[in-house]
């Protein structure tokens, strides 16, 4: 009941239309002859006045769509006493708008979700420094002391008062591997902490943090944004002013002035009005059924007309998490066998890193051993007792306390090494890396074939990781060490229009929203990417992207053969009626006729056989991992 009544309130001339409707079936049952003319003709005045002043005061905006046309078509029809055709165009006048207002709105809620997901709660120490209270985060003061306890999200920008500490900042950075942090060290908000609790203390209050001012840049980013111009809007004047001129020349030739009325009954805008908004509800429809959710019918037509994409690279081209690419054992080990031990020790970690450890021995077939003991030092590694050996797992520096024979592994940047000791012995390292996406470069080489042709990585991650992964994939451009605001000025400074970006993380936002299309992988990317996109990928799949814009093609080539479609049937009975051959009562019939075969021709872009094309052409075969990118 309460979204009928939302439904109403946000189209009142909808609703009055069906309401006028219903009551016009009452009269003409049993009220007095003409009162059902009478009711519809005025109504339609009303409509027709109301239209006006909306019609001139976008035409003071620079904007001129087909309200002129439907406004004297209305009008023509209540002249020549066709009422029933007076309501049929104001419905399909105001039931078009509305439906391209549906297909063309944003949601209301995307920053106001990304406000939400912003830190709320600060845990301040006393000034005692013993006890700990929760207060709003907007008012913690600068030098405030504050718990942060494991897995939180750290509510102001701080410097780092313990001794040392892990945060995920990938959300943030871009950079996928947990980040150590020392006492001193500064500490972002928005990043997450580690398995231990930890204390900073505050260098910044809220409003003047990063994760606020990320909020403030795609605040300022989606502020910006250039209105779409309606699709049917393009076609407005010169089908107004042929028609127009054709009404006023059968009009003078004739001598009747009732030809005038005559062609404009079978010159109203309905396939303008209906073709695009009908033909980009069923590509939205479409988008979502393969797990794509397009916020309005305006992305789908910039989706169209697309020539450059922009990537970020952690979690979008990379998994985004970090998986055991290499096994690196000393003589005397094997890889199973050192992996094998080291993933019976993760068993006891909380470390972000043990879970990978864990996974790589699994899909290995290894079985893992219970330990006797265990015990993690926080930030270190792990100490595992199996019998008489004991196993450490760790950072260089903890392993060479045991074994001081214990060697730096030679690592290229994106790498993170964990070393191993067993029983006194250095058994060799762990290389984690995070890995290209299967399908990322043939989505990259299928949006080329697109016309998508410009591409370029944006990244704060370094050069080096960066060019890596932008060779792997196919992408030539790479612009790395990138902070949110760089990345805003990279998108609003390319020329090649219209511009997608893809991102996931809540660093990705601000440029989300500052690009032309911005598409968020949403699966397991962040509230504050996901809320600021025109675009969200449900699924954990980057093909999507490509398989978006064909969709956006798809529907703008649908709604510009139902628009020329219906144009085209129009002009001829346009034409027709202007040698008095058709009279205005089979003049509307018959333009419910176009209307109908516009309609059924705009549904096409709802789908079907074309998404199995789709899904085949963007969903390989997976082909292996490249040498380059993982050795065993």
């Amino acid at each position: 009941m309460k979204r009928m009544v939302a439904s109403v309130r946000r189209y009142p001339i909808v609703a009055a239309t069906v309401l006028v409707g219903l009551v016009g079936i009452v009269l003409w049952w049993s009220g007095p002859p003409g009162a059902v003319q009478w009711l519809f003709s005025v109504f339609g005045l009303i409509v027709a006045v109301i239209e006006f002043v909306g019609m001139v005061r976008r035409f003071r905006q620079g904007t001129f769509g087909v309200d002129l046309l439907a406004i004297m078509a209305i009008l023509a029809t209540i002249a020549v006493g066709e009422y029933v055709a007076t309501l049929i165009i104001v419905l399909m006048l105001s039931g078009g708008a509305a439906l391209e207002d549906y297909a063309a709105g944003r949601a209301t809620r995307e920053l106001n979700a990304l406000l939400q997901r912003a830190p709320q709660i600060a845990h301040r120490f006393t000034e005692s420094e013993t006890d700990v209270v929760d207060v709003p985060a907007t008012e913690v003061a600068v030098d405030d002391l504050l718990l942060v306890r494991p897995a939180e999200i750290v509510p102001v920008d701080g410097e780092l008062h313990s001794s040392e500490a892990s945060f995920d900042e990938s959300s943030l950075t871009g950079e996928s591997l947990p980040v150590e942090r020392h006492a001193g060290d500064s500490v972002l908000s928005g990043s997450i902490n580690g398995q231990t609790a930890v204390t900073i203390r505050a260098t910044a209050r809220a409003a003047d943090s990063q994760y606020q001012r990320i909020i403030a840049l795609v605040e300022e980013a989606a502020s910006s944004k250039a209105p779409v111009v309606r699709l049917a809007d393009r076609y407005a004047v010169p089908f107004t002013v042929f028609s127009l001129g054709l009404a006023g020349l059968a009009w003078l030739l004739s001598g009747d002035p009732v030809r005038f009325a005559e062609v404009l009954v079978v010159a109203t805008p309905c396939p303008l009005l209906l073709a695009a908004p009908v033909a980009f509800m069923g590509g939205m429809s479409r988008a979502a059924r393969n797990g794509i959710i397009v916020k309005g019918a305006g992305v789908l037509e910039t989706l169209a007309r697309a020539r450059t994409v922009v990537f970020d690279k952690t979690g979008t081209l990379t998994n985004g998490t970090p998986v055991i690419a290499e096994v690196r054992p000393e003589p005397g080990f094997t890889a199973d066998e050192l992996l094998g031990l080291a993933a019976s020790a993760e068993q006891y970690s909380s470390h972000v890193l043990a879970a990978s450890v864990i996974a790589e021995a699994r899909s290995r077939n290894l079985v893992l051993t219970a330990a006797d003991s265990a015990s993690e030092i926080a930030t270190h590694g792990v100490v595992a007792q199996f019998g008489s050996v004991d196993v450490v797992v760790g950072k260089l520096s903890f392993i060479r306390e045991r074994v001081t024979e214990a060697e730096a592994a030679g690592l290229r940047e994106g790498e993170l090494a964990m070393y191993v000791a067993v029983g006194g012995r250095f058994g060799g390292c762990l290389v984690a890396r995070d890995r290209v996406r299967e399908n990322a470069q043939h989505t990259v080489a299928q949006l080329n074939r697109l016309g998508v042709g410009e591409t370029l990585m944006l990244t704060g991650d370094a050069r080096a990781t960066a060019e890596h992964i932008a060779a792997q994939v196919g992408i030539t451009r790479v612009q790395a060490d990138c902070l949110p605001s760089d990345k805003v000025d990279a998108v609003r400074n390319l020329t090649a229009r219209p511009v997608i970006m893809v991102g996931d993380g809540v660093n990705d936002a601000p440029v989300l929203a500052a690009a032309d299309v911005g598409i968020a992988m949403g699966a397991r990317g962040s509230t504050a990417a996901s809320e600021s996109a025109d675009v969200v990928i449900l699924l954990d799949d980057i093909s999507r992207t490509a398989r978006a814009v064909v969709i956006g093609q798809d529907t703008v080539r649908v709604a510009l053969q139902s628009i020329w479609i219906g144009i085209a049937l129009s002009v001829v009975l346009m034409v027709i009626a202007a040698f008095g051959l058709i009279p205005a009562t089979i003049g509307a019939l018959s333009q419910e006729f176009v209307d109908l075969v516009t309609i059924l021709n705009a549904l096409r872009a709802v789908g079907g056989r074309r998404d199995a094309a789709a899904a085949r052409a963007a969903s390989p075969v997976p082909k292996p991992v490249s040498s380059a990118s993982v050795s065993r």
